[in-house]
């Protein structure tokens, strides 16, 4: 029995096309070898298969019944194999259904979704978004696997085998309701150490920076609230006295919706990148090049 492995791929090409043509010659003008060459193909293919494949004859070259039996599941095989290899090249935006699934905090969703759909409504409105939280070593896995597509956010662990590309950088505000006894005026560490907070620990991120920064500065506050996100932040917020450390992205997506006021943090922090990340083997990939194309020509700054 004949394994895959004993047969070039190209063989099955060459007999699918002097099956077509009954030529050898012109088989070869429709590969772009020789006749020769052609021939020599045909050769081996007939001592692989243990049968005459083609006979000669007044009209050329004719089929025998082992080459009717076997061309139609070998053009079959040819076929899809062409189609599949060539899935990355036909990605068309305006009729694709294709789902697209990024890996993104809340507050990627609340600054980049709104906008984005928007957009896709317009242009591809076929396509769906799906957002996944994966931490650590199941997001390396699964944007391997291309179960993740693209992961956006600050990920140090997306290393080697990934590429990135910054899309902006995003620093800490204090965030209060806009007639909050503290929104006006000067916002210094006495008042942030005075003020009441909510405090989000959103594990997983690379927003646990702000309580390792503050406890490196022994800065300790009084604490009313703990969060595991930032989407209730708002809602919260505008309807209490609390104030929370929120990133300036996410201020601005929400502060007029809310009536929010947005104030410096009297303590400084680095400048945090969020970046946008994609594994390499989909680096060709058409829907990714596209879809990480959109996301750079909409936010980066």
């Amino acid at each position: 029995m004949l394994r895959l492995a004993d047969i070039d791929v190209n063989l099955l090409v060459v007999f699918d096309l002097i099956y077509r043509e009954g030529s050898t010659q012109r088989a070869a003008e429709r590969l772009g070898v020789t006749q020769p060459a052609v021939s020599h193909a045909l050769k081996r293919l007939r001592k692989l298969l243990g049968d005459e494949l083609f006979e000669r004859t007044a009209r050329g070259l004719s089929p025998t019944p082992r080459a009717d039996q076997l061309h139609p599941g070998i053009a079959e095989a040819l076929a899809r194999l062409h189609d599949t290899l060539n899935l990355g090249d036909d990605f068309d935006p305006a009729t694709s259904e294709r789902t697209f699934q990024l890996a993104m905090t809340d507050i990627g969703e609340i600054v980049f979704l709104p906008r984005l759909l928007e957009h896709l409504a317009r242009v591809a409105p076929g396509i769906r978004l799906s957002t996944v939280r994966s931490h650590r070593e199941d997001l390396k896995r699964e944007m391997e696997e291309g179960r993740i597509d693209l992961a956006i956010g600050l990920i140090p662990q997306l290393g080697a085998g990934f590429y990135q590309q910054q899309l902006f950088v995003q620093r800490y505000v204090c965030l209060m309701r806009r007639d909050h006894p503290l929104a006006g005026g000067g916002f210094d560490m006495e008042a942030f150490r005075t003020a009441t907070h909510a405090v989000v620990v959103a594990k997983g991120t690379g927003h646990g920076i702000v309580e390792e920064r503050l406890a490196r500065a022994g800065i300790e506050r009084p604490v009313r609230l703990q969060l595991p996100h930032f989407a209730a932040v708002p809602y919260i917020v505008s309807e209490s006295d609390l104030v929370v450390t929120v990133t300036d992205k996410f201020a601005e997506a929400t502060r007029e919706r809310f009536g929010l006021a947005v104030q410096e943090h009297p303590l400084p922090f680095p400048e945090i990148p969020i970046n946008l990340f994609w594994h390499r083997r989909y680096h060709r990939d058409a829907g990714n090049r596209w879809l990480r194309g959109l996301l750079f020509t909409m936010f980066a700054e």
